[in-house]
């Protein structure tokens, strides 16, 4: 009897066991149709557009090749903002799912700056090379341009990281004014019913003159810079300083003009529109009648402007060389010695007499955005935002001249905005070649990369001081550039460089 009843209670157990482990399968498939039912049903398009509040990124995408195609294939969001499936899926969108929740539960979406997240350098976290490598898998299709494929090419064997979205950042959200081609009808449009100057200004003494471009119904305002003695550099007890920025020096400039703003779209399409080169392509060359005439820049690569307006808005992303050739073309007629600034004459005018980091009170401390803690305090803007267009107030774009106050020699702009060429040849260690007291100093003899001064509408407040110093970067900035050889005149991978100018006084 009690063998039968330690057989039966065996067989129960034995029994209960079974059902547990079948249960266990069967919450486990339920878990994983749960689970997948969940991962599907918020990576559908309608589940994004539910969370993201910005309309005009559904509507861009509908416009863009990713939907509206011949094929009738569609794109997802997902397709473009996670990677493949078993390439690290799961973690990337349970990462932005919880980014996503937090912005929509404890933001203010009217307050999330969308043009800065077009951005080339916030979208990259964002799409994922591998996604466009799993469906474009041919690069060198037989209906591909030749300058397509020779940027495929120069993507297949680049040292430096290129990512697809470098030359095709708007693929998935269509932007007319930013599409990826050579635009030859970029400043063909006069405006209207303008007077058309005659005669460049007559400056017969050393004070503030408004200048006239022959031929053209633009002007421009040069402020008197009264030459002088400073103390070139930033101090080693200056906040958030770099390197290349020291020494400090005495250094002494004599008399110069120097343009109020940073040349406008309207002067140098009055440059791009006289020297005749419309049309002409990278690599060709004019025939003129007059030996002395001016060959300027050919048609640029998409559209400089960035679709943000001309104007009195800074030009940008044209070359060193462009706006070289520009003063040279601008002096030839105007009768005047036009030029880019020393790198000396531009700090000695943006300092206008002073020797704190900017122009104006406040410590780079307070006005960074660099830095943990300033995630979580907001960094001070108030005795900067009214003075530089910088990253905290420039809605990601270039602003025209009345945005700011002047400095104390009248200039605006002089620190942000838009990052301005010098004439120097830049090197780390200029201030420390030479010591002594210089005169009109001209940086080295050589080199392969010019002095940038100022900062730009997407620098952090540290790189808008007086003494902060950059320079170019020829071949990053002409990466994405399908042209061989590559344009001298625009650089396709910048965005926030233009110029000033300044006359050298008689």
């Amino acid at each position: 009897m009690k063998l039968r009843e330690r057989r039966k209670g065996a067989f129960t157990g034995r029994r209960i066991k079974v059902w547990l482990v079948i249960l266990g399968f069967a919450a486990c498939a339920l878990l994983v149709r749960a689970a997948n039912f969940f991962i599907f049903h918020t990576s559908t398009d309608k589940y994004c557009m539910s969370c993201h509040i910005h309309p005009s990124a559904d509507q861009s995408w509908q416009l863009s090749t990713h939907y509206n195609n011949k094929s009738g294939v569609i794109t997802p969001c997902v397709g473009c903002h996670l990677p493949p499936q078993g390439d690290g899926y799961l973690f990337a969108k349970a990462k932005h799912g919880l980014k996503d929740a937090y912005g929509y539960f404890f933001k203010d979406s009217s307050q999330i700056n969308r043009e800065a997240k077009k951005l080339l350098e916030n979208a990259r976290g964002f799409v994922y090379e591998n996604s466009c490598l799993k469906c474009h898998q041919n690069l060198f299709p037989v209906q591909l341009s030749v300058d397509g494929g020779n940027a495929h090419y120069f993507y297949t064997i680049s040292k430096e990281p290129v990512n697809c979205i470098n030359c095709h950042l708007n693929v998935g959200h269509y932007d007319k004014d930013a599409l990826h081609a050579s635009n030859t009808d970029f400043g063909v449009t006069v405006t209207a019913d303008q007077i058309i100057y005659t005669e460049p200004a007559r400056v017969d003494r050393f004070e503030d003159y408004t200048e006239m471009i022959p031929g053209s119904g633009v002007s421009f305002d040069m402020i008197a810079v009264s030459g002088g003695s400073f103390r070139m550099g930033s101090p080693e007890s200056e906040p958030k300083r770099d390197e290349d920025e020291g020494p400090v020096r005495e250094v002494t400039v004599s008399d110069f003009w120097m343009g109020k703003a940073e040349v406008t779209w309207d002067e140098y399409l009055a440059f791009f529109r006289a020297t005749g080169s419309q049309g002409r392509t990278e690599g060709q060359t004019v025939s003129v009648k007059d030996a002395d005439a001016i060959s300027g820049a050919t048609p640029p690569w998409g559209a400089p402007d960035q679709g943000w307006g001309k104007g009195s808005r800074p030009a940008i992303t044209m070359t060193w060389h462009a706006a070289s050739v520009y003063c040279q073309w601008l002096s030839q007629v105007t009768g005047k010695r036009y030029r880019l600034p020393t790198e000396a004459e531009w700090e000695y005018a943006c300092r206008g007499g002073t020797e704190t980091p900017y122009f104006f009170e406040g410590n780079p401390k307070r006005f960074t955005s660099e830095g943990f803690l300033k995630r979580l305090i907001k960094p001070d803007t108030a005795g900067i935002a009214s003075s530089v267009v910088y990253a905290l107030n420039s809605s990601s774009r270039t602003q025209e001249p009345s945005f700011v106050r002047p400095n104390p020699l009248g200039l605006l702009n002089m620190s942000g905005n838009v990052w301005e060429f010098c004439l120097d040849y830049y090197s780390a260690d200029t201030y420390k070649a030479d010591t002594a007291v210089l005169v009109n100093p001209r940086g080295p003899v050589r080199g392969r990369e010019h002095v940038i001064r100022g900062g730009s509408f997407r620098s952090d407040a540290k790189d808008v001081r007086s003494a902060a110093r950059d320079f170019t970067k020829t071949t990053a900035w002409l990466v994405t550039d399908p042209q061989i050889p590559k344009s001298i005149w625009w650089y396709s991978d910048c965005i926030d460089v233009g110029f000033r100018v300044v006359c050298e006084a008689e």
